[in-house]
């Protein structure tokens, strides 16, 4: 990593839409530190107690940060989050990096400093998930309320967010899917760098068990976990739904006697839990997909939808196996077809390893340097 010395002297920023909780976002921010462990971040709300990875760093937050409930229900705020990041001062940065599906994009930076956009999706809820979300907003009780607010504003917030996808100097988006989506409603072309994974603490630990079927991640609904529920509730087989969010009660009450719910892993008990299954289902449109790539690092195919940023990393009849539709039936065939294909676990886990955190680092930070000379 010869750039390392060239990046060590930069003044960073890196900026993130919120830090209240741990997910794939969270672990870009957190392999982002190894390469800009100068950076300072910014955000619009914190909350320390569920993120102790970013014990002792440097976290600027925004006027909402003691709004009340921000911590916990942040979403409440999205329409006041483009004049807070708005409101932040980069002043003296030469490099800001956003890691972003919302609205950290739109902060405004001086002429002299760059900015790029590490892209995980444009804003899904006004845009490619539009749809979903005004189905199912996931505020309980205010549903009705949040979908007038949404319909009513939805135009203004729209040019909000595509003017704001003008300001970076670049974008880089984390797969193929999300370049294209950025294309479509940003008008404007980003690279691809997929994000870092951390195969290595999942590589070797299979224990050859595999008794059951696993679903990992947050349980909203645009990740169609119902689908594996009422698939392996059908099929009589056993599946464990590991995570928690606003579609577990609605899961549960699908769910029958062999489907089992954790709902708060440990992260020695998501390794056990990769280590000890089947095959892992992922049957949602995603912008990529960490989750899979964790589960074929265990050597464990992954059975996922075949559209969207999983076919990036998942190879149909190598890696796992492709349902068509996102349809109950369809992913039924593709567990029976499952039943019946054998799959090379090195094989899986060489195709995990090129979505490693080193390449991750090694291609942003080339990019990066790269960007950087051009600037000067």
């Amino acid at each position: 990593m010869e750039y390392k010395k060239q990046l060590a002297g930069l003044r960073v920023a890196i900026v993130h839409d919120w830090l209240v909780g741990l997910g794939g976002g969270e672990r870009v921010v957190q392999s982002l530190l190894k390469l800009f462990p100068q950076a300072e971040i910014y955000t619009s709300v914190y909350d320390p107690s569920k993120l102790r990875i970013f014990e002792g760093r440097k976290i600027h937050t925004t006027f909402l940060q003691h709004w009340p409930l921000a911590l916990k229900k942040h979403q409440l705020y999205s329409m006041l989050r483009p004049l807070a990041f708005e409101s932040l001062d980069f002043s003296g940065y030469d490099l800001v990096i956003s890691t972003c599906s919302a609205e950290s994009k739109g902060v405004i930076t001086p002429s002299e400093t760059l900015h790029i956009a590490y892209l995980f999706t444009p804003t899904r809820y006004y845009w490619s998930g539009y749809r979903d979300y005004i189905a199912e907003p996931g505020f309980g009780p205010l549903n009705p309320l949040a979908r007038l607010i949404l319909k009513k504003s939805i135009k203004g917030l729209r040019q909000w967010d595509f003017a704001a996808a003008q300001r970076p100097d670049e974008i880089v988006s984390i797969s193929s899917e999300v370049s294209e989506r950025t294309k479509k409603y940003y008008k404007r072309p980003s690279p691809v760098i997929y994000p870092p994974v951390d195969t290595d603490q999942f590589i070797g630990q299979s224990s050859g068990k595999d008794n059951y079927y696993l679903v990992l991640g947050r349980l909203i609904s645009y990740k169609r976990v119902d689908l594996a529920v009422r698939a392996c509730t059908k099929l009589g087989l056993e599946l464990v739904v590991a995570g928690k969010g606003p579609e577990e009660p609605a899961l549960r009450k699908i769910a029958g006697p062999t489907v089992k719910f954790i709902k708060s892993p440990s992260d020695q008990e998501v390794r056990d839990l990769y280590a000890n299954c089947k095959a892992f289902i992922f049957p949602g449109l995603e912008d990529f997909g960490i989750t899979p790539v964790e589960a074929m690092a265990a050597g464990k195919p992954v059975i996922c939808y075949g559209k969207g940023g999983a076919t990036e990393a998942v190879i149909d009849g190598v890696t796992g196996i492709y349902h068509s539709q996102q349809t109950v039936a369809s992913l039924v065939e593709a567990i029976q077809k499952f039943e019946k294909t054998s799959f090379d676990e090195k094989e899986i886990i060489k195709r995990a390893k090129l979505f490693s955190e080193d390449r991750f680092l090694n291609e942003l930070g080339g990019y990066v340097v790269g960007k950087i000379s051009k600037k000067k």
